[in-house]
Formats: C-alpha cells, structure tokens, sequence
C-alpha cells in the first residue's frame, strides 16, 4: 500500500490518529493512535504544550502499530467560534462545451467573496444548489449548456485565532496540516445513508465538550453548527454527587441511564467520595435523574437550533445521534422525545483491517475524517521508512470529487 489517508482528530476527550487504505466498499485500518485529550476545552486550544505532548503520542501510536512515518493528516475541527452562513456568486459561461469545472471554480469564487471580519476565515466553501440561465435548482450543471450560472453556497467561517493555535500544536507535534475539516460533516460522511440526505436529516454529533450539528436536505448541506457543551457537563454535573472527576465519569460510563424510569430503584453503587472519607452509597436512579436532566437540556438546545436555521419541517429523516454521550442508554427515546423526530443512533461501519478499537459512535468523526479528506482534497502522505509518499490530485479531480461528494446523482 502507496497511498494512504490519515485522519488526525483533536477532540475535548480523545485524541484519535488512522492510517488507512481509503476503498470503495470500506476503509482498511493500517495503524490507530488513541490518547486522553490534554490542553483541549471545548473544542479550542487552552494549554498548547499539553495539547502538542498528547498528539505526539497519538501519532507516535498510529507509526508504531502501522510502521508508517505520518507527515500530514486531514485535522477535525470544532468548537463555538464555528459560524456559517448561506451565500449566492454568479458568473458567464466561457466555453462553448457546456458548463466546465473552471466555471463551477468561478462561481464558488463569487459566492464565497463575502465580507468576513479580519480575526475569521473560511473554512469550507460548499455547494448547496445551481441555477442555469434561470432554470432552478439543477444538481450538477457540468457539461450542461447555457450562458449564466449560478450558485448558493453554504459557508463555514471559523475563527483564525483558533485555528493558528490548533495548527501550532500540530506542526509543533511534527505533523502538516492538509485540510481542517468540521466534526459533523466529517462524522455525517461516516454515517449517512444516502436517502437520508436526500430526505433531509440533522446529524448530532455529541462529543466530550461540544455537541455539533449539520444540517443534510437534498444531498447537501443546508446548515451547521457547534453548540459548546457535551458529555464533559454531564460528568462535572455527577461531581455534585460528592465524587471526584475521574470516578464520576467511570460511573457515568459503567451505570449511566438516561430515563431513571428504567432502573432498579433498589440498586446503589458504592464509590469513593473526596478526601479520605469512608466510600459511599449512591442510588442509580439519583444518578440518572441528574444525566437525564442535563442530556435533556442539551437536547434541547440543539433543537432550539434547529428551529432556529428554519429547516426542523423539511427533516424527514429526522435525526442520527453518535459521539460518546449516544452509548449512553435510554438516548434514543429521549431524544425523540425531547426533538419531536425519528432517531437513530450510529457509528462507523464498512471498517476491516485493525478496526476494532473504532467500532463506536465516539469514532464517527475519527473515520469519516478519511474518505471525506481523500474526496475534498489531496490524498495525505503516508510514508512507509522504505518507499515514497502519496501523489496529490490534480484540482480537477479534487473538484469532482468535492461536488460528486455533496451533490450526488439523481439516481438516473
């Protein structure tokens, strides 16, 4: 194996690098690196020698059980100082062949030439529809003839602060960036089905310390966001309990329930308080009450954004849960109850090779990191300590797998 994709997620809780064979029916793992996050909050950087240690080892991991070098990798990003916005570009057709990948260049160009303050910058630039000399919506206008094309495009801005300190830890940890790409389109792209897209589905993605949405209707995305709480307050909330963080989050983890409906009311754990007092007794259904009271409200806040985009009646799919917080049992009946939709929980599947430490919705976002990357951009390099890297795509295979990725066929 020459070419490999590598896939680098920082998250709040984890960080998670895959080396992998990126192929049609599934994705072959080389080598995985997983390491506790340090000097991560809320999707942004607060201690960058922390957060450059706890990549090294990470990557470190993946060379070891790969024996491949990592130099780049595809990087997920996250956290509140996301924003997007939806943006129309217009141009002429030059060609006399119909409408070429330079005329879809020209017109995403147009559509992304927005005033942004200085301290944001754009980090993805998608198509959400087209328009061929009046004729709306046309899903993919190549080779279609006409003189005036138009875009609406959906765009993800980030803050640049942010992100120089993000690609400082990772360079600093001896690894280029090649694209940062946001959690939930990353996730959506592992665990989507292609008729939900095109039904209209919101994906949730709940990680440690932010909770990111996007929005797919069409095959497309319509909306995106990241929302800065997640399984890190449900833990901090069981702290209140009178326990330490650590044990806390191992009770949420072991005996965590989402309805205190469906626990015995008779069973207690015995954990050990602060300090050097004796252990102490906590009854199960005290501690779901208190996870079911904070994952509701986080639920409902994410609803209040999807009301808020204007889109919550065109979800006919309704929602996929993943991240960490959706192992916890009783999510997916409250979350239906708490979003008024259909849900399901996901997690990667069509994994083979060393996959078995990634078979959890807490890896939606590490997996989808890979084939997402390879279709948006240049193939990462990977270099085995005897043999050459990868060789990049030209821009317009990276064009055509970009719109073939988020605008797909009709089905004809």
């Amino acid at each position: 194996m020459s070419e490999l994709v590598i896939g680098l997620d920082v998250g709040t809780h984890k960080i998670c690098t895959i080396i992998a064979d990126v192929r049609e029916k599934d994705t072959f793992i080389v080598g995985v690196g997983i390491e506790p996050s340090r000097g991560m909050k809320k999707g942004v950087v607060s201690d960058l020698g922390q957060l450059t240690a706890a990549i090294s080892a990470s990557v470190h991991k993946a060379e070891k059980s790969s024996g491949y070098l990592v130099k780049r990798a595809f990087v997920s990003l996250a956290g509140s100082h996301i924003a997007s916005i939806n943006s129309r570009g217009a141009v002429g057709i030059t060609g006399q062949r119909g409408v070429s990948y330079d005329d879809l260049d020209r017109a995403m160009d147009a559509a992304r030439a927005i005033a942004i303050p200085h301290n944001r910058e754009v980090l993805h630039v998608i198509p959400r529809s087209y328009t061929l000399d009046g004729q709306d919506p046309v899903r993919s206008p190549l080779g279609m003839h006409g003189f005036r094309l138009e875009v609406e495009a959906h765009i993800i801005t980030a803050s640049t602060t942010s992100v120089a300190n993000l690609e400082e830890a990772i360079e600093a940890a001896g690894v280029q960036v090649d694209r940062f790409i946001l959690n939930p389109l990353a996730a959506g792209d592992a665990i989507l089905t292609p008729e939900e897209r095109e039904m209209g589905i919101v994906i949730i993605d709940i990680g440690g310390g932010t909770t990111d949405l996007a929005i797919f209707i069409e095959g497309t995305v319509w909306h995106t966001a990241v929302l800065p709480f997640g399984g890190n307050h449900i833990t901090n909330d069981i702290t209140y309990l009178n326990i330490p963080y650590d044990t806390a989050e191992a009770v949420k983890i072991q005996y965590g329930h989402c309805s205190p409906r469906a626990v015995d009311p008779l069973e207690t754990l015995v954990v050990e308080p602060f300090g050097d007092s004796l252990p102490i007794e906590i009854k199960r259904t005290e501690l779901a009450e208190v996870i079911e009271a904070r994952v509701e409200e986080m639920l409902s806040l994410a609803y209040k954004e999807i009301k808020r985009s204007g889109y919550d009646g065109l979800l006919r799919a309704g929602a996929v849960i993943t991240g960490g917080v959706s192992n916890l049992p009783g999510m997916r009946e409250l979350a239906a109850r708490t979003l008024k939709m259909p849900v399901r929980l996901a997690k990667p599947e069509h994994l083979t090779g060393m996959a078995d430490a990634l078979r959890y919705p807490s890896y939606s976002t590490s997996v989808g990191l890979l084939r997402l990357g390879l279709d948006m951009d240049t193939v990462t390099e990977a270099t085995p300590e005897a043999n050459g890297g990868a060789a990049g795509a030209s821009l317009g295979q990276m064009l055509g797998n970009l719109f073939r990725r988020f605008l797909p066929d009709d089905g004809n």
